[in-house]
């Protein structure tokens, strides 16, 4: 019988990739499946060290293709299962991302994100957010938390695999190269210290019993042969989608009331967006700061609620605009200004935003 990894709080300091597979052990994943690529490696390197002495498994697959249908076949037969990746695997992931969409498979997957197009950089990024989003051929139904550093690499890793598993959903936890290979201190806990059940896993394959005797035989389906076949199946898909969306939706603001310009930045970014919010108040101005932490379901009504009648919003980003898109889709309708400040794979710093909004209230 597997031990419990942690069995009272943790103070650590430790790389953002440790993090997640600490996390992953805690919230009793089963089984990790993986293939190695930059920034996420160590993810698959510290599971790997820590599985065996908690009875866990690992698999590493010839690509990320597999990775990511393996995970699928893994939670299939109801073990609580994961996989983790970036960049280029993150694209070769839709494919079963999709299936996991059409099929309500509860697979959780880590993204460490690193600079693109392409191959790129293997550092940092932010534009792995509308593929993460939207990613595939499908419709986008999955779940998207967008962290900002350690503690939530922590929090929303044990979150994601009770959001996949308690509404069927795939869901992503979004990080990204800085995250991954700094250091920075974190409380590593037991969920149930918290007050956090983890919900229960069940065999969608395989199930006990006899099929049309003692159970409902098992059917699972991603190929329809009419359109009018598939027509019915995504409404149902959006129906499914729509009914817990509102209850997960999570964002984060400071002194919205009185803000002339609201600052929105999300994942690490926002760590600079609030850096600069605090010492712009200190100086006089007026200034506010919202943050998505799920970007699927995007927090647009309540953005929408925090922007009305300001003077403008600076939606900042590692990337170009793929927030931004986000924000301009869901706003339609206001008049409130929306001004790009984007740096698509590299880092922002809290005094260029401080700069940046003094030159747009002068």
């Amino acid at each position: 019988m597997a031990t419990k990894p942690i069995e009272k709080d943790t103070n650590v300091f430790v790389t953002g990739n440790e993090v997640v597979a600490w996390a992953a052990l805690a919230a009793d994943a089963k089984i990790m499946y993986g293939y190695p690529i930059t920034p996420q490696n160590e993810i698959m390197h510290y599971w790997t060290r820590l599985a065996p002495k908690h009875d866990r498994n690992f698999l590493q697959t010839e690509d990320e293709l597999s990775a990511g249908f393996t995970t699928c076949g893994g939670v299939l037969t109801g073990t609580r299962a994961f996989t983790a990746t970036a960049g280029p695997g993150t694209v070769l992931m839709q494919e079963p991302l999709t299936m996991a969409e059409m099929m309500r498979i509860p697979i959780v997957v880590v993204v460490q994100q690193r600079g693109g197009p392409s191959t790129a950089t293997v550092i940092y990024s932010q534009q792995e957010v509308t593929m993460c989003c939207y990613g595939g051929n499908g419709e986008g139904f999955r779940v998207v938390y967008s962290t900002s550093g350690h503690q939530d690499l922590y929090d929303y890793t044990i979150k994601a695999f009770n959001t996949a598993w308690k509404y069927s959903v795939p869901t992503i936890v979004l990080g990204d190269g800085y995250q991954a290979k700094m250091r920075e201190a974190v409380t590593m806990y037991d969920p149930a210290s918290r007050g956090i059940v983890m919900e229960e896993t069940k065999p969608y394959v395989g199930a006990p019993g006899k099929p049309g005797v003692d159970r409902d035989p098992s059917f699972f389906k991603n190929t329809y042969n009419t359109e009018e076949e598939l027509l019915d199946v995504v409404n149902d898909l959006k129906d499914h989608y729509d009914s817990f969306k509102d209850e997960i939706t999570e964002y984060e603001e400071a002194f919205t009331d009185d803000a002339e310009i609201i600052v929105v930045g999300h994942g690490v970014v926002s760590r600079a967006c609030k850096e600069a919010v605090k010492n712009l108040r200190k100086d006089g101005y007026k200034v506010g700061y919202f943050r998505p932490i799920t970007l699927r379901p995007f927090p647009g009504k309540q953005l929408a609620a925090a922007v009305a009648g300001k003077q403008n919003i600076l939606v900042v980003e590692s990337a170009l605009g793929q927030m931004k898109r986000f924000i301009t889709e869901d706003l339609y309708g206001l008049t409130v200004p929306i001004t790009g400040y984007f740096k698509p794979g590299k880092g922002v710093s809290s005094d260029e935003l401080v700069d940046k909004v003094k030159s747009m209230m002068k």
